[in-house]
């Protein structure tokens, strides 16, 4: 049996699956952060995997995936140092009860 393109799409839908579902059920914010970061795996997936069977002389694929790679530990510092600060203030990191911005 050979994997082939569609194979790995269908990965990338499971996984952009489950990390939708994690972000949009999940109450406590550390969750929905591993959510979104499955979300942008999934999309690595996808784009190596466009570039591998589409163009496999380009490495356009590879190279999207690392600024996604880039951006998402960007992403995953800011929002612990977000999540952090929301603890100290709130001893709590359940998403619901976070509401500093309203008067």
């Amino acid at each position: 049996m050979n994997v082939g393109l569609e194979h790995y799409l269908a990965l990338s839908a499971v996984l952009l699956t489950i990390g939708l579902y994690g972000a949009l059920a999940k109450r406590n914010a550390v969750a929905i952060l591993m959510a979104i970061e499955i979300m942008l795996n999934a999309a690595n997936v996808a784009f190596v995997a466009f570039s591998r069977y589409v163009t496999p002389q380009l490495l356009t694929g590879q190279v999207f995936a690392m600024f996604v790679i880039t951006v998402a530990a960007a992403e995953a510092a800011v929002g612990l140092a977000l999540v952090l600060a929301i603890y100290r203030s709130r001893r709590t990191v359940d998403a619901t009860q976070v509401d500093m911005l309203k008067g």
